[in-house]
């Protein structure tokens, strides 16, 4: 089948769709589909990286079998407009905030009452798959949840991702934190992505300090399995990092965050350190300070993020479903 996947990234709307589409195409790619990307030269985008994973990237619609939507802009009216060149149109979401022309629907988050969220904003002839049973999943998670094993609650390793772009430059209030914090760690990976506009100072202090600094990596599960404990923004990544039974907290730095990351808090797969404006260099010191008391509690999280993201089937039961529908 032909496929086109309209979506983008930048340094405002951060990583995060493109990321997950990617996911997408690969798995479809592997099942022998076309997969095309339909993406703008935008600052922050991630174009070349679509293009070196072997996807090529346009800017105009095509007549396609599948069109792919994820992108928070675009709504039932513009995705009425593609009807003439897509026999069918799949959505990625995961606001519920708005009405949509698809025939599929795929949104992987928890949130409450999430069986019915869409009632109402899609056609009645919908296919929606709902919930995190199915999960987009990279390989590289779904082999690294297969070597996980059970975290003991002491924290020596330590993660540090706040998001491909972090607009709201989490990143280095945790870095200005970590020198005055009491706690001890053996080893701190520090990632960012290519759409940072700080990625350079970034280095230089990670560089000067001797933290592992990377960016814009394909081995993000590999950190994740090796890691004790993460600090990170809320999102997608969360699901990642609860996939992998790694304890975290979440910092929530843009709207659609928000609900999710309550949910995370509420079964206990999280600690919620609420909105980014609110949460402050001395926020994130005083939490690496009671990483040593909270051995507990950081065990149980991690069980319980293992808990939510077990699926009932294979990994990626997305996949099965849309190839099933699509035939």
């Amino acid at each position: 089948m032909e496929i086109l996947i309209r979506t983008d990234a930048s340094t405002t709307i951060g990583s995060g769709h493109a990321m997950r589409c990617l996911t997408i195409a690969t798995n479809l790619g592997r099942l022998g589909h076309h997969v095309k990307f339909w993406m703008e030269p935008l600052p922050g985008n991630l174009i070349e990286l679509a293009e070196n994973h072997g996807f090529p990237v346009i800017c105009e619609a095509r007549t396609v079998d599948i069109l792919i939507v994820d992108h928070y802009q675009l709504d039932a009216r513009w995705e009425s407009s593609m009807r003439a060149f897509a026999k069918k149109i799949v959505v990625i979401d995961d606001l519920a905030n708005r009405r949509h022309d698809c025939d599929l629907l795929l949104d992987q988050n928890v949130i409450d009452h999430y069986e019915r969220r869409y009632d109402g904003l899609v056609p009645a002839r919908c296919k929606k798959l709902l919930g995190p049973q199915y999960l987009i999943m990279r390989t590289e998670f779904v082999e690294a949840r297969k070597k996980q094993s059970a975290r003991s609650g002491d924290v020596s390793r330590l993660l540090l991702f706040m998001g491909g772009s972090d607009p709201t430059n989490e990143t280095q209030k945790v870095l200005q934190a970590l020198p005055q914090t009491t706690a001890r760690f053996g080893h701190i990976d520090v990632v960012v992505g290519s759409s940072n506009p700080r990625r350079a100072e970034i280095e230089r202090i990670c560089r000067e300090r001797r933290y592992a600094f990377h960016c814009q990596i394909d081995y993000m599960a590999s950190l994740m399995n090796a890691a004790d404990f993460s600090l990170g923004a809320g999102g997608a990544t969360t699901w990642e990092r609860c996939y992998v039974g790694l304890p975290s907290t979440s910092t929530i730095v843009a709207d659609n965050q928000l609900a999710s990351t309550q949910a995370a808090e509420r079964l206990g797969a999280v600690i919620n350190l609420g909105w980014h404006e609110d949460v402050t260099i001395d926020t994130y010191k005083r939490l690496l300070d009671s990483l040593p008391d909270r051995r507990e509690q950081i065990r149980k999280i991690s069980e319980h993020g293992l808990k939510i993201t077990q699926s009932q089937g294979e990994a990626n039961a997305w996949l099965k479903e849309m190839v099933e529908w699509s035939s």
